[in-house]
């Protein structure tokens, strides 16, 4: 029976594990409980029309909760680990009144502090699977620390890539070149430009889909309210008279349309075509879209 519930609170680590990994690692449209929670608290906030300041907390919200669920399984899971064993198997310092207090309150605290790699020392065990499972605690604990610090560095980038294309979306759309303008040399690596920005995004959105539930702010800032000029941008670009120009347009379609793919895929779940993505897109984050 002591066997069973610590197999029960290694199999909580590994989950807990396989989640940490699906999510900074091997990203999947299955979803975990990163994406779980910043679902549910987007779906939240946009549901009850919450005002811009408060849907901009979602994205940093969720990622403090899903760290400290993160963190509070592992604490848990190994927890129950050691339970089973506290306090036969397990050495106290002399005058410690650690021994006195309840088995699973021990197990929670020798839990808490090998995760957090401060080895106190006052509880230490004694039996030999035990010594190698106590330091392979403080390499996770260590491991989700580097694996959080990680995810903030990946995230904020792409955040910024996002908004970068935005505001020069943003700038193209009040200067709104013809297409006559931008038939030419100077046209065509414009739009081969933003294409590469594109399909730049586009696998962020992949790579790191929790960006997704982060608020960009104002219009000019915010991809889902640009990126319907972009496609005005590619239309004309097609139609234009040199073939250099064309192609720059049929690839900024091209991305364009793989972008609106991954957004209805794993967000969206429209069916349509890339414009009513688009629109969709617009209207999850609470914007209009900017029109032609």
């Amino acid at each position: 029976m002591k066997w069973l519930v610590s197999l029960v609170g290694a199999g909580l680590v590994m989950i807990t594990l396989r989640d940490l990994f699906h999510t900074l690692w091997h990203p999947t449209r299955h979803g975990g409980l990163s994406r779980l929670v910043m679902t549910a608290l987007w779906r939240l906030a946009r549901r009850f029309r919450a005002p811009g300041r408060v849907v901009g907390l979602v994205g940093p919200l969720a990622m403090v909760t899903v760290v400290g669920m993160w963190a509070l399984t592992v604490v848990l899971g190994w927890a129950i680990v050691y339970w089973p064993h506290m306090p036969g198997a397990f050495t106290f310092s002399p005058g410690s009144k650690a021994a006195q207090e309840p088995a699973l309150l021990d197990s929670l605290y020798l839990s808490l502090v090998t995760v957090a790699t401060l080895g106190l020392g006052d509880i230490a065990p004694d039996e030999g699977w035990l010594r190698l499972v106590s330091p392979l605690e403080a390499l996770v604990g260590f491991a989700l620390l580097t694996a959080t610090v990680s995810w903030v560095l990946e995230i904020y980038p792409a955040l910024t890539r996002r908004r970068v294309l935005a505001i020069r979306l943003a700038l193209l759309r009040d200067a709104d070149p013809t297409t006559p303008q931008i038939d030419g040399t100077a046209g065509a690596l414009l739009l081969e430009s933003l294409a590469t920005e594109v399909a730049r995004v586009r696998i962020d959105f992949t790579q790191y889909a929790e960006a997704y539930y982060f608020h960009d702010g104002e219009d000019h800032s915010s991809l889902a309210a640009m990126v319907g000029y972009a496609t005005v941008l590619a239309q004309r670009g097609q139609a234009a008279e040199r073939p250099e120009v064309r192609l720059a347009g049929a690839l900024l379609t091209g991305a364009l349309n793989d972008l609106a793919a991954i957004l209805d895929q794993r967000f969206l779940h429209t069916g349509g075509p890339p414009t009513a993505v688009f629109a969709a897109y617009a209207a999850d984050h609470g914007r209009d879209g900017a029109q032609p």
